[in-house]
């Protein structure tokens, strides 16, 4: 009797992963078809700009709102041409990561003065909450495009109940009609539809790569137990399209894409491995497929990494370089995404110190750096061809 009691609860415990694993193969979300992607043209002065040429021209701290005494995850955005900010930057900020006074700030680096403007948050959980109808518990890593009708949109991370394993892919699109600091304003979207399980356990970090239709493919990762990359695609008007693993392996988080050709793509990703190395997965059907590659030479403490290409052979990498620690932040170059020599130390600090989480964005015919310092404050540096400022 007691063995057949088992072999049932054994039989019921089956049943239910079969019921399960049917569930989230019949409601997984489409995945994209093939892609194009926009391949970057960078110049300056009717030239190529090549990454060795790049030399750090300015440098400094961004303003924090009052009262705030956290800051991290930022996002770069630029803006168009004739707005009076050639740059939009946000990120999470209030007493403490996870805290339930964190909102999402933005500032806007000014063209006339040359400064960035004093912040603001743009993104109340409250707020937000009620318009969606239920209640956000926190708010954390926002990513910033700008679709073909040229409105803003912010991806930003959400969580009910949990911690960030909990959590979920809240879409924005800007609401005010101005997009000048003072007035900028966001209303939500929709959660992406990333998981029939209440689209849980889904963040996202690294920049958007542009799509020749107009659309983009956000790098997303999923970490409730095991870590993995994907994308989702969004058309030209950021509606859903479909979502794609991206590697095999359960320990990738946080993807940052870079274009090699419209087609093949590299992915390079944060090892959530004790003593990891920089990870990496490519594409050559623009996304449809993705294979695994052999780890970077290059080491990886459990930290985000976010690539920028210029063009076609001109990658760069913003990484923290030591195996254990953020105490030092690296700029590096390549030509193919895989091999990658060292262009210049971003900063660096005592053993405790951490420098991480960077952003990376062409503006006003320069390259823009921005990071976290100490999970306290945000710094911003800016490079340009031949150092001319």
């Amino acid at each position: 009797m007691l063995l057949s009691s088992l072999w049932g609860r054994v039989a019921l415990v089956l049943a239910s992963l079969a019921v399960l694993l049917g569930a989230d193969h019949a409601l997984r979300p489409p995945a994209a078809a093939p892609a194009l992607a926009q391949m970057p043209a960078i110049a300056v002065g009717g030239q190529p700009v090549q990454a060795a040429q790049l030399q750090r021209v300015a440098g400094g701290d961004v303003p924090m709102p009052p009262g705030t005494a956290a800051a991290h995850a930022s996002s770069l955005l630029p803006m168009p041409v004739g707005h009076a900010a050639a740059l939009s930057l946000f990120w999470f900020s209030g007493e403490r990561e996870s805290g339930p006074l964190v909102q999402i700030a933005a500032t806007q680096w000014d063209r006339a003065t040359q400064t960035w403007l004093p912040p603001r948050f743009v993104v109340n959980r409250h707020q937000m909450g009620d318009l969606l109808g239920h209640g956000l518990r926190r708010l954390g890593n926002p990513v910033a495009w700008t679709d073909a009708q040229g409105r803003m949109h912010l991806f930003v991370v959400a969580t009910g109940w949990g911690g960030w394993a909990a959590s979920r892919v809240l879409h924005l699109q800007q609401s005010s009609a101005s997009q000048d600091l003072a007035e900028l304003a966001f209303a939500p979207v929709r959660v992406l539809p990333l998981s029939w399980l209440w689209n849980t356990s889904f963040l996202v970090r690294n920049a958007m790569l542009p799509l020749q239709d107009g659309g983009a493919v956000l790098p997303v990762h999923f970490e409730l137990g095991l870590k993995y990359p994907a994308t989702v695609r969004l058309d030209a008007n950021g509606e859903f399209v479909g979502l794609t693993r991206m590697s095999n392996r359960t320990h990738n988080l946080q993807p940052s894409i870079l274009p090699q050709s419209p087609t093949q793509w590299v992915a390079l990703m944060r090892d959530e491995r004790h003593g990891g190395k920089v990870t990496a997965a490519r594409t050559d059907d623009g996304g449809a497929h993705w294979t695994d590659l052999p780890d970077l030479p290059l080491g990886n403490p459990d930290a985000a990494v976010a690539g920028f290409a210029l063009g076609p052979q001109q990658m760069l990498l913003a990484h923290n370089p030591t195996p254990e620690g953020r105490a030092r932040l690296d700029l590096s170059r390549s030509a193919d995404g895989l091999q990658w020599t060292l262009q210049q130390t971003l900063a660096k600090g005592a053993e405790e110190a951490e420098f991480s989480y960077p952003a990376l964005a062409w503006a006003d015919g320069a390259l823009w750096i921005s990071y976290t310092v100490d999970r306290a404050t945000l710094s911003w540096q800016r490079f340009a061809v031949g150092g001319q400022p």
